[in-house]
């Protein structure tokens, strides 16, 4: 369990304006494990906007201190952001990957990816009272509320996963293959299954990055 402890060049947090947000964000919170964690999760999930356009292949932009300082990223640094936080508390965390359809995709992002399957979409699990649970903090609030979908809570009890259907009823989010957990961030890993699921994005320059969350979904 150990090594769900430990800070990394990833979940780095020993870097200094990452232990005062997460200090700040713990002001007046309970001295417990799972209100402090509730209270970490809706931090991540909306004070960080997603926003998929701004992946790069610089092992530093998938650190949690980087997603804190970018203040818009994607789901496996805001996944890493979380469990590098709860780390700090003393919750052992790790990195789960994989593989999901989105039934409500926006056109862009099917263009810009020439696929409705995301590949290594990353949450993160957390050991509280004896058993992991899941959590995902992609989705800020302002975003949900854009698609029409609850955003995701998290009780530190049940798993907090992508929602199978829209409050109205529409099919959204499918988790179509499974890439494990992980103590540490598999970079390499990552950029391989990219490159693999999506090689015109490593050949062609795509200023589609700029993003407007209008029109955003994962």
């Amino acid at each position: 369990m150990e090594r769900y402890l430990q800070p990394t060049a990833f979940f780095d947090y020993d870097h200094p304006q990452l232990k005062a947000w997460i200090e700040s964000e713990l002001e007046g919170v309970p001295d417990e494990p799972v209100e402090q964690i509730k209270a970490l999760y809706l931090a991540v999930r909306d004070s960080i906007s997603y926003n998929p356009y701004v992946f790069r292949t610089d092992a530093n932009t998938f650190s949690a201190s980087y997603a804190l300082e970018s203040g818009e990223t994607y789901c496996i640094p805001k996944a890493v952001l979380l469990g590098a936080a709860a780390r700090s508390i003393g919750i052992p965390s790790r990195l789960g990957l994989a593989d999901v359809r989105n039934h409500l995709s926006s056109p862009k992002l099917i263009e810009w990816l020439r696929s409705d399957i995301f590949r290594m979409h990353g949450y993160i699990e957390l050991f509280l009272n004896g058993q992991w649970v899941k959590a995902t903090p992609a989705f800020n609030r302002q975003l949900c509320e854009l698609m029409k979908v609850e955003p995701l809570e998290f009780d530190g009890v049940h798993d907090s996963m992508f929602q199978e259907y829209t409050e109205d009823g529409h099919a959204h989010m499918e988790y179509v293959n499974d890439h494990g957990l992980f103590d540490d961030v598999p970079h390499e890993f990552i950029l391989t299954g990219i490159r693999n699921a999506y090689p015109h994005l490593f050949t062609e320059n795509h200023e589609s990055r700029d993003s407007l969350e209008s029109d955003l979904s994962l």
